[in-house]
């Protein structure tokens, strides 16, 4: 692994975007009001990558573990997700941004899927940065799929048990070709990684702040930039 300077930018910032209900909560407002304003702090921090020239953004969006909440508001992010598909389609355009999803697509209403479908497939062939989006999303429930889809290659003998390495894993994770995230971001102050890319983010420098995610705008992400730029990622080494 290289070492990124101190001045370095992070090619990819992950996010983990907390805070919308207690957003709302403390306003008086449905918990609904406090994601629609998130969803605004991801078109900022979408326009805000670009602008800085970070190639990767991946959101938490969604987590397997979300499907326990109540279900108007299960409904109310998913009619969310399809309504900002349909007007940031337009943003990825213009900036050449690609879209990809990670995790159990397949649980997500048809209309949500039709749409990210249109919208990866309308972007599959753009270059100047990736949109990715973890809906449905487990850190171990990645591993795990990974895991059995190793071991069929060994029961069928394409794979020899000795000869499994790293990257043999990561070859078997939903997005291989993306890379770790260098930088991973959380909002409203929770001090855990809340099973988001156990894999991937093994020496990513993580920040918290206490600032909830409808607030997390441009301001905030430079002040987390600026905090990356004066870690020193050593990747074991004592220099």
């Amino acid at each position: 692994m290289s070492k990124s300077p101190p001045s370095a930018t992070p090619r990819h910032v992950a996010i983990i975007m907390d805070g919308n209900g207690r957003w709302a909560k403390q306003r008086g407002l449905p918990r609904i009001k406090g994601h629609q304003a998130g969803a605004d702090s991801v078109r900022a921090i979408l326009k805000a990558c670009r602008a800085r020239d970070i190639e990767y953004l991946t959101l938490y969006a969604f987590s397997s573990e979300n499907w326990v909440r109540p279900k108007p508001e299960i409904t109310g992010l998913m009619a969310l997700l399809k309504k900002f598909l349909r007007e940031q389609s337009f943003e990825l355009h213009d900036n050449q941004v690609k879209l990809r999803v990670i995790g159990h697509v397949r649980d997500l209403p048809s209309g949500v899927q039709a749409e990210l479908r249109r919208v990866m497939d309308e972007t599959a062939a753009y270059t100047k940065g990736t949109l990715t989006l973890a809906l449905s999303y487990g850190g171990r429930a990645e591993l795990t799929d990974a895991m059995r889809a190793i071991a069929r290659r060994v029961k069928d003998g394409g794979l020899n048990p000795s000869r499994i390495t790293e990257e043999t894993i990561r070859e078997h994770l939903y997005a291989p070709d993306i890379p770790d995230p260098d930088f991973m971001i959380r909002t409203s102050g929770e001090m855990r990684i809340s099973n988001f890319l156990l894999w991937q983010l093994s020496y990513a420098e993580l920040y918290v702040t206490p600032v909830l995610w409808p607030d997390f705008r441009e301001p905030e992400f430079d002040a987390a930039l600026e905090e990356y730029r004066r870690r020193h990622r050593r990747f074991g080494d004592i220099a």
